[in-house]
Parts: structure tokens; C-alpha cells; sequence
């Protein structure tokens, strides 16, 4: 099998339309998308309304191209898009279009995918996607769930009391994890996918822990085993530590994030993840 896998894209067309052109050429069986797909701000993609405009009429055109052999296409959110825009993502979804992960299994051959976007506390305002990490804590900097802005309303109890750790344990339930793909947004804490350039930075002189990953996503890896987790989010994690892998126990951690203008692609059979590779297009 041949999975694609990318992330925070960032609403630049010129990224997604790499993706879809190599969509065509290698025809995988899922294009998964980890996250931060969507525009900063009103004009960063040139398109008025980007779910409804350039992603549909783009999703559109690949599966006229390809017909029988359009892959499916299965998406989360991440802390950079409004959660407002979910319901034009469902839209999209009933469409038949894109299948929506987050908090959600899906079904890929042999394969389970899971959904999950939200992450731990962040210093940026908007807070649709953040929970607290496995208890009611945040980084020196950073701005709790109960603070900053939200674009969806949330109970006072969800902002406050909710976090990674309660959330995993309730999407995963007791099922066999050994054939299932984790879709995340966050990477995992104290891995190389979520080392962040913080090296000498303090906060009222406290050093700054320089890996902003999920305590909740390394331990559920930790106790769970999946096949294999996919992750965003830190854009300079792959140049800081020069690789895109990880591996927690049996799991192999993957990582699309990138800071760079180009597209990064990973690709990957399910079966054999630790052979998955990295291209920057």
C-alpha cells in the first residue's frame, strides 16, 4: 500500500497543488493531511473561501482525472484553523469528497486510521484546538486553554477541565492498535519531531524546555503501540534534528512539518513505516 502524507500546508495553493499533481502521477491509496491546512488569515491563499472554493473545486478535478482510482482523502484540523471552518469541512466530507478524522476511525484496507487535533497550551491566542496536556498546566509563555480567543464557543468545564490525556484514552477505547495509524496534529514530547528553536530563551529567567510536544501522545504511544503516528505542528523540528522518524517502542513516529517554501511529502506503505520517505517539492 502507498500512503501520502503531509502538513501545515498553510492554505498555499501552490503547496496543494504539488500534492494533488503528485496525487496523479503515483496514485496512493490515502493522502492523509495532519493539520494547519488552512490560510493565515482572510488573503493568504489568494481565495475568498478556501474549503468551499479552491479545496473543492481542486478535489473535484483530481477525482474526475482519476476516477476508480481517486485515493481517499482524510483530514484533521490543527491550532491555526478556526474551528468555525469545521463545519465546511463536514460539508466537504458529506460530499464524499474527504473523510473527516478527527475523533473519528476510519477504515483503509487492512489499516484503522484516528483523528486527533487538538494540542497542548501554545503562546498564540487562538485556542479552538488546544486542551490541557494531562493535567492544568502550561509552559512558561504559553496561554492557557482558558485563555485567549476561540472562534466555536466552549463550556467553561470543557475549557478548563478536558485535556490529551482523557481524550486518547476515550477515541482509543480497549481496541488492538497493532494495524492502526494515528493521525495527529502534536507530535509526541521529548521526541525529534517536536524540537523547537527555544535553545538559551527564558521566560522571568526560566529556561524554556526546548520540546513543545504532548506528554499525553508520548505516553498513550508509550502503553498503545500503534503501527504507526503521523505528526505537524513544529515547522523546524526536521531541520533542528535532521530527521523525519522516530520510534517510541514498536511504533514508528513520521513528521511532515516543515519551514521551508516547499512542499514536504512523506510516503509510506503501512506495513514497513520505518522505509518511509521524505521529499521536498
Amino acid at each position: 500500500m502507498l500512503f501520502f502524507f503531509a502538513s501545515d500546508l498553510h492554505g498555499a495553493t501552490e503547496r496543494f497543488g504539488k500534492l494533488w499533481d503528485a496525487v496523479r502521477v503515483r496514485k496512493p491509496q490515502a493522502v492523509l493531511l495532519g493539520g494547519d491546512l488552512l490560510p493565515f488569515g482572510p488573503s493568504g491563499s489568494g481565495c475568498e473561501d478556501f474549503v468551499s472554493g479552491c479545496l473543492t473545486r481542486n478535489l473535484e478535478q483530481l477525482r474526475e482525472d482519476l476516477g476508480g482510482a481517486y485515493p481517499k482523502v482524510i483530514l484533521i484540523l490543527g491550532n491555526d484553523d478556526p474551528r468555525a471552518e469545521e463545519a465546511r469541512v463536514l460539508a466537504l466530507a458529506a460530499s464524499g469528497l474527504i473523510e473527516y478524522a478527527h475523533w473519528r476511525r476510519i477504515e483503509v484496507g487492512p489499516f484503522s486510521v484516528y483523528g486527533y487535533a487538538y494540542v497542548p497550551p501554545t503562546p498564540f491566542t487562538l485556542k479552538d484546538w488546544e486542551r490541557y496536556d494531562v493535567s492544568r498546566y502550561a509552559d512558561p509563555g504559553c496561554l492557557t486553554p482558558e485563555e485567549g480567543v476561540r472562534s466555536v464557543p466552549v463550556s467553561e468545564s470543557e475549557a478548563r477541565y478536558s485535556t490529551i490525556a482523557r481524550d486518547l484514552a476515550e477515541l482509543a477505547g480497549a481496541e488492538d492498535l497493532s494495524r492502526a495509524v494515528f493521525l495527529f496534529h502534536s507530535p509526541p514530547y521529548r521526541s525529534t519531531l517536536d524540537r523547537a528553536s527555544l535553545d538559551g530563551k527564558t521566560i522571568d529567567h526560566v529556561p524554556l524546555d526546548v520540546h513543545v510536544g504532548s506528554i499525553a501522545i508520548r505516553r498513550f504511544i508509550e502503553a498503545r503501540q500503534p503501527a504507526v503516528t503521523l505528526h505537524g505542528h513544529i515547522h523546524e523540528s526536521t531541520r533542528l534534528t535532521g530527521t523525519h522518524l522516530d520510534r517510541i517502542g514498536r511504533t514508528v513516529c513520521v513528521g511532515a512539518a516543515h519551514d521551508g517554501p516547499q512542499l514536504c511529502l512523506v510516503s509510506f506503505d503501512p506495513e514497513h513505516p520505518e522505509e518511509a520517505v521524505k521529499e521536498l517539492l
